[in-house]
């Protein structure tokens, strides 16, 4: 069975990964693409996601190395940094060793990112919106059928002109989350 799913969220990556497993499929392979294989399985499987910073290659070797003593089976993710798959067999010692300190990365990170991405959109739109307005300025000078006409035309390429605007708010809002999280990580 494929799947394909993308997420921005580790969590609910996990968690959606961990529906599959009590369907009774297990996740063999992911691909860059967000192309999720699964097998179908009788045994009870447990999958977590541990986020890394990047790895020289010998501590990567070293970090596989340790969970596969453990019993975990590496899925995918790459030895420069990113999100790691595990998965093993259910046997009520279930939990990675750095689930605290990878989830915490990972926001620190997702913070990061969505700051400097937020902004770069909002950089390019005051660029953007400091040479003319959204609509035409002959626009509002036009009478009856034709301003309609121009005005629904014209519509379709302002919403384009706003799109980096509406992406500086959703790269907020995910700052917003990440730093929620990550300030209660570091709490506890």
């Amino acid at each position: 069975m494929k799947r394909f799913k993308v997420f921005f969220n580790i969590e609910k990556e996990e968690q959606w990964l961990i529906e599959q497993l009590q369907k009774g499929y297990r996740c063999a392979n992911i691909s860059k693409l967000g192309i999720y294989t699964f097998e179908k399985t009788d045994k009870r499987y447990v999958m977590r996601l541990d986020y890394q910073d990047y790895l020289p290659k010998q501590k990567y070797v070293e970090y596989k190395g340790t969970y596969e003593d453990f019993g975990w089976n590496y899925i995918k993710g790459s030895w420069l940094s990113g999100i790691r798959y595990w998965q093993k067999e259910d046997d009520d010692q279930n939990e990675i060793f750095s689930d605290r300190q990878s989830k915490s990365n990972y926001y620190k990170r997702l913070m990061e990112y969505s700051f400097w991405l937020g902004t770069l959109c909002l950089t390019y739109s005051f660029m953007l919106y400091s040479d003319s307005g959204l609509y035409h300025e002959d626009l509002w000078s036009m009478k009856g059928l034709l301003f309609w006409k121009a005005f629904l035309f014209e519509s379709p390429f302002v919403l384009l002109k706003l799109f980096p605007a509406l992406m500086v708010v959703f790269f907020g809002r995910s700052f917003y989350k990440a730093y929620r999280k990550y300030s209660l990580l570091k709490e506890k």
